[in-house]
């Protein structure tokens, strides 16, 4: 990828990261806070963490470069203007949430507000940066994904260390999200397979990316950043059952790791050659 390309590029994969973060790790956290009894610390530092990742996804969003090398467009200003915007209103909905945790019907009011904030930031970032209005559904498809392996990842972390200051808590938040976040992984792996045999992203042809030049990044997307942690969470899944917390904890480090390296992939294949993976 030459210089140049790679400082476009750049920046909109940081925003990638730091959205996906933010946003995944709000909606496990509000669900989890919905359904099961996670300990209120735990969802209001999660949820002011999430908060605290979006607003440097916020900040960064003023300084995206004009893409003129990259795959996607230059976003027209009235979508600009509304990424921005509801990404913002995110930001503030997290920190809302954090401290409206003692009020139940504020609380739901809070997350429900966040997801939908969430759901129109990727739509207007899909619309914005996608070529054309076809190709904005399946980027808004997988920023989705992304958001909710990658920030259902951190989000797993975090309640695994909250065993170890509240042993009585019982283990189903913990196996809840495991198992949520299973289930993303799954959809993504699954996305995956559609995207690269069939195509998907922007004049992506059916197995282009299994067998173009970034083939081994896709290969090694496909095997050590979805199969893997496919592998990790299910035994952070059966150790979790057994209320080996610190050995959950531990699988699930492993997993983020391996998921941030595939968001960041991913992100860069889609901004720099329009490849969805």
């Amino acid at each position: 990828m030459p210089v140049s390309t790679l400082a476009e590029a750049l920046p909109y994969v940081a925003w990638i990261i730091l959205f996906t973060l933010g946003v995944g790790a709000f909606w496990f956290v509000a669900v989890v806070g919905a359904v099961t009894d996670a300990t209120s610390g735990y969802l209001r530092f999660t949820a002011i963490t999430a908060g605290v990742i979006a607003g440097l996804a916020f900040l960064s969003d003023t300084g995206l470069p004009v893409p003129t090398e990259l795959a996607i467009r230059p976003t027209p200003a009235d979508l600009d203007l509304a990424r921005r915007a509801a990404l913002g209103a995110f930001v503030v909905t997290s920190f809302a949430y954090g401290l409206l945790l003692g009020r139940p019907r504020a609380r739901l009011i809070a997350a429900c507000l966040g997801f939908a904030l969430s759901v129109l930031t990727m739509l207007t970032a899909a619309a914005g940066w996608a070529p054309s209005a076809v190709d904005s559904v399946p980027l808004a498809v997988q920023l989705g994904i992304l958001s909710a392996v990658t920030g259902g990842s951190m989000a797993a972390i975090a309640l695994g260390h909250w065993y170890l200051v509240t042993p009585k808590l019982s283990e189903r938040p913990l196996t809840l999200e495991i198992r949520m976040l299973f289930g993303a992984l799954v959809v993504q792996a699954l996305l995956f397979v559609v995207w690269t045999t069939l195509g998907g992203g922007v004049d992506q042809q059916a197995w282009e990316a299994l067998t173009g030049p970034s083939a081994l990044l896709v290969w090694l997307r496909g095997g050590i950043t979805i199969l893997f942690p496919l592998i990790l969470v299910f035994m952070s899944l059966r150790t979790a059952q057994t209320r080996s917390m610190e050995s959950a904890t531990g699988l699930l480090y492993i997993n983020l790791a391996a998921v941030l390296a595939g968001t960041i992939g991913a992100a860069a294949l889609y901004v720099s050659s329009g490849l969805l993976v």
